[in-house]
């Protein structure tokens, strides 16, 4: 079979928020672009997201009054990231952050929304604030995409009601309180009306939120400006020239295309959530690499990872945590698949704890879900597994619902039924059910009901910060986190641990071009997104923090790509070489 060969000023691999904004911030500065993707839609881990971004200082939060003091930001990230605090590619984030939101929201389709309420995470931390860095994608009109849509990949279908998206805040808010609120009712009705509609019109809904409508958003910005986009199109090889990398090789339809880039080779692909050997490597809590659920793509790899270090790129194994660690609990779909639950809100909620095989509760149940496995790991210690167990009463899980199994009128007997949701009349039935000592478990509940009569959670202050608030329900008083879990049925349901995304990636320097252990840049290579190590040095501080940075990223990528004037492979003194490939295994 006869190889190709095509020639592109910039090669993007991959086809998510990082990928895409690089993608766009480079078409729009006039340079030619080429995004490939392995997997047969587009959207990678931002499809499959919240479409939250965490970036500071922006002219949205301004709009909203909000005006941080000077360096709040960067001391709030030297605080988070502790020992891996990189200064100048924290510097290049804070500085670009608010560029890139301007550039995106003046420039093209990507619009998002600013609640001005939102804490960090750790907003009582230095430098950590009550509201205006955590932003949403605006909800978009997927037919806008026009055929291109059926090429979107979809939400995590755990997080949708009858293949709907929820979108974050309101709309959330809405569908919790459907029958307690006639305004809320009426939103629900017509939210499901129109959901209905498009799918009798159109197949699916056609109202993208959340990191649906943040992929999309980007594919439209790609279209607008021409970028072509191939799916189904895996990069075995990049393709270097003496101390350079020129390009990739790109299998399409069968066929191996050596695709040059004048300016640069741009990774993408969404860090290795699904590398077994790597979780091995990095993830405590998974001694063979499989003790871990993810819901990120299937096919994301580590390609980009290993594509990196084959020509001498560098993964810091030391950051203290490798991934955006969430709990997670595993279904079973209807095709007999197995679904990932990611659990974020619900343990937040008033009426609910996690307590360990021993019976116990071991943390403060609405911290973030970072924060959460990580106590979750310690109190696993010496267990033969890291899991948990979520407990709650049925006025809880009727009003709340609990991972997947959603709240008040829908059913729960499929849940039931496959064992996903263990249900007693009373607690000691229960403990015996999942096996923990019933004298232990009922002692906690006892514990807690006496501290949710004051609001104070004497165990692990529950409740206790602006996050936690956030999370719980502001109508129950005297703590939003906090309610008695007295009246049987009881519920219990299993989490284990699973992650949003990894945090080990390439090292790369503020302009995000790839270096080697020695810190000397890799020529022609650049990471962006989970293919980069992520500048929280292994911390969580807030709702975005993913996407906050690779949006950035890719508009700093695109904005130096497009600086350049040069040829990659353009060497004048250098002598000829004879060109060689660099495999990604």
């Amino acid at each position: 079979m006869s190889k190709q060969e095509t020639e592109y000023d910039v090669l993007v691999i991959g086809t998510g928020a990082s990928g895409m904004s690089a993608a766009v911030t480079a078409a729009y500065e006039g340079l030619q672009v080429l995004v490939v993707d392995k997997a047969p839609v587009y959207g990678g881990t931002t499809a499959r997201s919240g479409g939250w971004l965490w970036i500071p200082g922006t002219r949205l939060a301004k709009e909203q009054g909000i005006h941080e003091p000077a360096g709040a930001a960067r001391a709030y990230l030297q605080h988070e990231a502790t020992t891996h605090f990189d200064a100048a590619r924290v510097d290049a984030f804070i500085e670009n952050g608010p560029k890139a939101i301007d550039f995106f929201t003046s420039k093209t389709c990507v619009q998002f929304d600013m609640p001005p309420v939102f804490p960090d995470y750790h907003a009582e931390a230095p430098g950590g604030q009550p509201g205006g860095r955590s932003m949403v994608t605006r909800p978009f009109d997927a037919r806008e995409l026009g055929e291109r849509v059926a090429q979107l990949a979809p939400p995590v279908p755990e997080l949708t009601v009858f293949g709907m998206m929820l979108g974050s805040g309101k709309e959330l808010w809405h569908f919790l309180r459907a029958f307690k609120s006639l305004e809320s009712f009426w939103y629900v009705t017509k939210r499901f009306g129109g959901h209905l509609l498009d799918v009798v019109r159109h197949g699916r809904g056609m109202t993208l939120t959340n990191g649906n409508a943040l992929a999309g958003r980007l594919a439209k910005a790609g279209m607008d400006l021409n970028v072509p986009v191939w799916l189904n199109a895996p990069v075995g090889k990049l393709i270097v020239e003496g101390d350079a990398v020129v390009g990739a090789t790109v299998v399409r339809n069968g066929t191996p295309v050596d695709v040059r880039a004048r300016r640069g080779v741009v990774l993408a692909c969404g860090g290795f959530p699904h590398d077994i050997e790597r979780r091995k490597q990095l993830f405590p809590h998974a001694p063979t690499g499989r003790e871990h659920f993810t819901p990120s793509p299937e096919l994301n790899t580590g390609d980009g990872l290993r594509l990196g270090e084959s020509v001498g790129g560098w993964v810091d194994p030391t950051i203290p945590n490798a991934a955006a660690w969430c709990p997670t609990s595993v279904t079973k779909r209807k095709d007999g698949s197995q679904g990932v639950m990611p659990h974020f809100i619900d343990r937040a909620k008033p009426g609910v704890i996690a307590v360990t095989a021993k019976g116990r509760r071991f943390t403060n149940e609405a911290l973030s879900y970072h924060d959460f496995v990580q106590d979750l790991v310690k109190a696993s210690k010496g267990a033969p597994e890291v899991g948990a167990w979520l407990i709650c009463d049925h006025q809880h899980l009727r009003e709340y619902g609990l991972g997947a199994v959603a709240p008040f009128p829908l059913p729960i007997g499929k849940h039931l039924k496959s064992g996903y949701l263990k249900r007693a009349h009373s607690l000691e039935e229960l403990a015996k059910l999942i096996g923990v000592p019933a004298g232990a478990l009922k002692e906690e509940v006892e514990t807690f009901n006496r501290d949710a009569s004051s609001g104070v959670d004497s165990r692990f202050a529950k409740g206790s910060t602006a996050y936690n608030r956030y999370q719980g329900d502001s109508l129950v008083t005297p703590n939003p986190c906090m309610a008695p879990i007295r009246k049987g049925p009881f519920y219990a349901l299993k989490i284990v641990v699973g992650e949003i995304g990894t945090f080990a990636g390439l090292a790369t320097d503020a302009s995000c071009q790839v270096l080697t252990s020695a810190g000397q840049p890799v020529k022609g290579l650049y990471a962006v997104g989970n293919d980069a190590a992520s500048i929280m040095g292994g911390n969580y501080p807030g709702a975005g923090i993913t996407l906050g940075p690779a949006l950035t990223f890719g508009y700093v990528v695109g904005q130096t790509l497009a600086k350049r004037t040069e040829r990659i492979d353009a060497a004048p003194s250098r002598p000829a070489v004879q060109r060689q490939h660099a495999h990604a295994a």
